[in-house]
């Protein structure tokens, strides 16, 4: 394809019309074969508008066989029939449309629709699937009653499962048998599923408040039944969350999750049956590692919480993704934060949005929580509609407080179920239950970037009285977008970290709401000049353009009773040092205050061992890369190796004594902090502790100390290296799941040869294509997560990124498109590797047969450049 190609239809918000029809019952026949797999669907379609009489349906990639109105077979003089989908004229203003389809799901690479994986069928239909399986009205504003009937052979196929209850079992005359399955709930198209295949399950049950109980199964392939405990746990303690918490019970007899190796994304919500990437469902001791353990819990529970908020109330069009989403990542932020340390779960989500989200609304891929146009659908499930569209969700609770929250989400639930909504409404229950005003605070869903906030103050001694003036600004939002409303979290502190105010209950807290450009807020009575201690628990998802002052970042570094801010000022004091290691003549150590603060750190005996382990993390280079105008991906390397070495070797006693004290700990907490203890020992490059690592490795009874040793090694050019890597592989070669972590380890490995060790991988046996864990376990990684290899001078990281994009466009475009967008942040590098980035978007543009996934994100990312 040629740049000058026209571009892909672009979908607008504005043009959002309802449908003039739309469907209330689909009785579907799904006849599974190993060739050609038989879908016959019949449609009760009902008027619902004066719009026009002829009926659209979506479909893509079918064979149709034949379509039936009424009883009457239509001829093809009476429908017409293009690649995109089916139309025709409307015989009444309520009729049944009964239409067979053919498909081929074994030769299904997108992983889109109905799709054949390690020999099992599987669905996905988020976002426009349902319409490579039949033909229907593939939008979410149609919301209609299942009944799906799985015919296929029992031998091959015994399990076979669909949304809702299971009604009946049975054989048919030529040996086959079939399910039927009845959702009593209406939805959209795209929480239909269907899996069929020789699975086992592992079984268990919950009872709900009201005394019900609920049959729970796991459905996974034989052989890893042992794994699904984790699993089964964390559903359960889901449902009592929701119960407790939101006051939403399960309401359908039965609750299925399913774990496929092949799949797009992390889990599937659909109604009762929830199909799930096996990366987050399989968990044991032995093959996954405490933060494998920590997703497998959030990633159930946020598809479980999906039940009420995106499948009982499901979004009107795509353009309100975020109010499922966002709405149900703040959710599961939530549940997290209740079952492990609060303070480490808030950090972990502000290090995931500023990774990936502050980037995005930082460049040409920008977007509001709520888009107002897209190419492909596909491409808006981003850290902007999820992670900042919670971010968005926790200020409404912050600013409403967790009572009023609970009233505006009761009249939520109580106003909408059943029905496709918006945002608009989604705030306006919030505005209702509260009686609270949020029409300003509505801004944040149509303004795109990250608001900068600039702060400065003054103190009067003779007063007493501290005055902050805040301005709050956002260049991407344009010149004339309105202020923003704004939740400021603040606290003072004294000289020796205490609080200066007493706050809300007494907490040192005081939540102040900022709604112009420029606000002016004093504090008065302080025998003494503050430290400011703001936005605490990252309030608001802005940035602050100006850091405190060295000996204010030390205070609150040292003392801040708010756990993120505390954590926050260290990674800030980290950042302004490693900076100078890079940018200033003669810098070639860090400054002491860091080192003395880092010390007092490490003899806090009062500090939990997760957080502790955090808080001694340094930002990482993609973050440093930020603060810069012009990224030195070199320097920003060779800065922070420096400085993990200094820490190891001038706290070389101390850190060897945490190891030792948390060696034999069995507890998350004790191996995070061993282990990052192990990092400073082992980047002083002592021969000693490249052998301690290779003990601890070969030693090791969990998968978080094996990764952890290995991690330390694969780095080095050490001859453990490579002994240990072939022993990993020889000892897991038969899950997927841990070869996968194989891959990442080589792929993110700052060692010389890393991109001819990654190249070479690309034909090892172990990587295909065809798997998205695989792709991404390899070459993702190496593209968002080693950026001293990805962004190597020769360019050679991009055209490695780039070629496996062009082969990946052919295969399965969601995971091509996915791969673009490190390569869209050219604007943030000196000129040679900008043009080297730029000419890498434009080979990817001139791809023939481009997918619309690809070109939407190639496009944007390559901008008027």
């Amino acid at each position: 394809m040629s740049l000058s190609k026209a571009a892909p239809k672009t979908i607008y918000l504005k043009d959002y019309t309802p449908p003039a029809f739309t469907i209330t019952h689909v009785d579907l026949v799904i006849e599974l074969d190993e060739h050609v797999t038989k879908v016959s669907s019949s449609l009760k379609i009902k008027r619902q508008t004066d719009n026009g009489n002829l009926v659209y349906l979506d479909g893509e990639k079918l064979d149709l066989q034949s379509i039936t109105l009424d009883g009457t077979l239509l001829d093809q003089q009476n429908y017409t029939l293009s690649s995109t989908g089916l139309t025709f004229a409307a015989p009444a203003d309520e009729f049944t449309v009964e239409i067979v389809t053919l498909i081929k799901p074994q030769d299904n690479t997108e992983l889109e629709g109905l799709y054949k994986s390690s020999g099992n069928f599987c669905t996905q239909c988020e976002a426009e699937g349902f319409r490579k399986i039949t033909y229907y009205m593939d939008r979410p504003d149609v919301m209609a009653r299942f009944t799906t009937k799985i015919v296929g052979d029992g031998t091959k196929y015994p399990v076979k499962l669909s949304n809702g209850n299971l009604m009946e079992s049975g054989h048919l005359d030529d040996g086959r048998q079939y399910n039927l399955w009845v959702d009593p709930f209406p939805k959209p198209a795209y929480l239909f599923a269907l899996v069929a295949g020789d699975l086992a399950v592992v079984e268990d049950h919950f009872v709900t408040q009201s005394g019900r109980q609920i049959k729970l199964q796991i459905f996974v392939e034989k052989g890893n039944e042992d794994k699904c405990d984790h699993a089964m746990t964390s559903l359960k303690k889901s449902m009592k969350w929701d119960e407790e918490k939101y006051g939403r019970e399960y309401d359908l007899d039965i609750f299925m999750i399913v774990a496929v190796s092949d799949f797009n994304m992390g889990a599937m919500e659909n109604k009762g049956l929830n199909v799930f990437n096996s990366k987050y469902v399989l968990a044991s001791k032995e093959t996954a590692t405490d933060a494998d353990f920590d997703g497998i819990e959030s990633v159930i529970a946020h598809e479980y919480f999906h039940n009420w908020t995106g499948n009982r109330i499901t979004c009107r069009d795509w353009f309100q993704l975020t109010l499922k989403e966002g709405l149900t990542v703040f959710r599961d932020q939530q549940f997290s934060a209740d079952m492990n340390s609060a303070a480490v779960k808030r950090i972990e989500d502000v290090q995931r949005l500023r990774a990936a989200q502050f980037p995005e609304d930082a460049g040409p891929l920008a977007h509001p929580i709520q888009p107002q146009s897209y190419v492909e659908i596909n491409n808006f499930y981003t850290a902007t509609v999820y992670e900042k569209g919670a971010e968005v969700i926790r200020m409404a609770h912050t600013i409403l407080g967790e009572e009023n929250f609970r009233k505006g989400m009761d009249l939520y639930f109580e106003r909408h179920d059943g029905q496709a909504v918006t945002t608009e409404e989604f705030i306006k229950a919030l505005e209702d239950g509260s009686e609270t005003d949020l029409s300003q605070f509505r801004n944040w869903y149509i303004q795109a970037g990250t608001p900068e906030i600039s702060i400065t103050d003054d103190y009067d001694e003779k007063s007493g009285s501290y005055t902050l003036r805040i301005r709050q600004d956002n260049p991407k939002a344009g010149k004339n977008a309105p202020p923003l409303h704004i939740p400021l979290k603040i606290g003072l502190l004294g000289s020796n970290g205490e609080d200066l105010i007493p706050g809300l209950d007494g907490s040192g807290t005081e939540l102040i709401n900022l709604k112009k450009e420029v606000e002016e807020i004093s504090f008065h009575g302080l025998k003494e000049r503050p430290t400011p201690s703001l936005f605490r628990g990252f309030s608001a998802p802005v940035r602050l353009r100006a850091s405190p002052a060295d000996d204010k970042l030390v205070t609150l570094f040292k003392n801040d009773t708010d756990l993120f801010n505390r954590w926050e000022a260290g990674q800030r004091l980290a950042t302004q040092r490693l900076l100078q290691l890079i940018t200033e003549k003669g810098a070639n150590r860090l400054a002491e205050d860091f080192i003395g603060a880092f010390g007092d750190l490490l003899a806090d005996a009062s500090l939990e061992p997760a957080y502790k382990a955090i808080t001694m993390s340094l930002p990482g280079e993609q973050f440093i890369g930020q603060q810069m105008s012009v990224v030195d991906v070199d320097g920003i390397h060779n800065a922070r190796k420096e400085a993990i070495k200094t820490i190891g070797a001038t706290y070389s006693d101390e850190l060897m004594a945490i190891y030792e004290q948390h060696q034999n700990q069995d507890h998350n907490g004790d191996r995070s902090l061993k282990n990052m203890a192990l990092l400073y020992l082992s980047g002083t490059e002592d021969p000693s502790i490249l052998k301690m690592a290779r003990e601890q490795y070969l030693t090791a009874t969990n998968m978080t100390d094996r990764i952890s040793a290995l991690s330390r090694l694969v780095v080095t050019n050490h001859p453990a290296r490579d002994e240990c890597l072939e022993d990993f592989y020889n000892r897991w070669e038969n899950d997927s799941l841990v070869i996968d972590k194989w891959f990442t380890l080589q792929a993110t490995s700052s060692r010389d040869a890393a991109l001819e060790d990654v190249s070479k991988l690309l034909g090892h046996p172990a990587f295909t294509y065809t798997n998205p864990n695989r792709v991404r376990s390899l070459i993702a990684a190496f593209a968002s997560a080693n950026p001293r290899h990805f962004h190597s001078r020769t360019g050679a990281g991009y055209q490695f990124l780039t070629d496996a994009i062009i082969k990946l466009n052919g295969i399965n475009p969601q995971i091509a498109a996915r791969l673009v967008s490190p390569l869209g942040q050219w604007r943030r590098y000196d000129d040679d590797r900008q043009t080297k980035m730029k000419d890498a978007l434009k080979a990817i543009l001139n791809t023939e047969n481009i997918s619309n996934d690809v070109y939407e994100m190639a496009s944007k990312s390559l901008g008027d450049g």
